[in-house]
């Protein structure tokens, strides 16, 4: 016999409540607009932050593991070498990674008090 109802293409997710929600449409915005808008105003918000210590250290952390890994692959240099040069180049890259995003942050305040 041929099945009467269609069954469903999404999983349901229950809550300990016993409410159900679709998977997908939780938290979304209902339109492009909103979803512009949003992203628009989570980006101004993440730009006019401050910049930190931690960010610099972290970004400086990335960057020196890359160019450790350059530094075996490329030039053929031994993982101790390496390693020297990759904690040379993360104390290197703390500060100038934190002042660069100081002057931006400065300069971006500057443009917007301009306006």
């Amino acid at each position: 016999m041929a099945q009467t109802r269609r069954k469903r293409t999404r999983k349901h997710r229950g809550t300990p409540a016993g409410t159900i929600e679709r998977a997908g449409r939780t938290g979304r915005p209902q339109t492009r607009a909103d979803a512009k808008q949003i992203s628009r105003q989570r980006r101004t918000e993440r730009l006019d932050r401050p910049p930190t210590w931690k960010g610099a250290m972290q970004r400086a952390a990335i960057a020196a593991v890359v160019f450790g890994a350059f530094v075996v692959i490329l030039f053929g240099r031994g993982v101790a070498q390496a390693a020297v040069l990759v904690v040379f180049m993360f104390l290197l890259y703390i500060p100038l990674g934190y002042a660069t995003d100081n002057m931006i942050y400065r300069f971006r305040q500057r443009r917007k008090q301009a306006r």
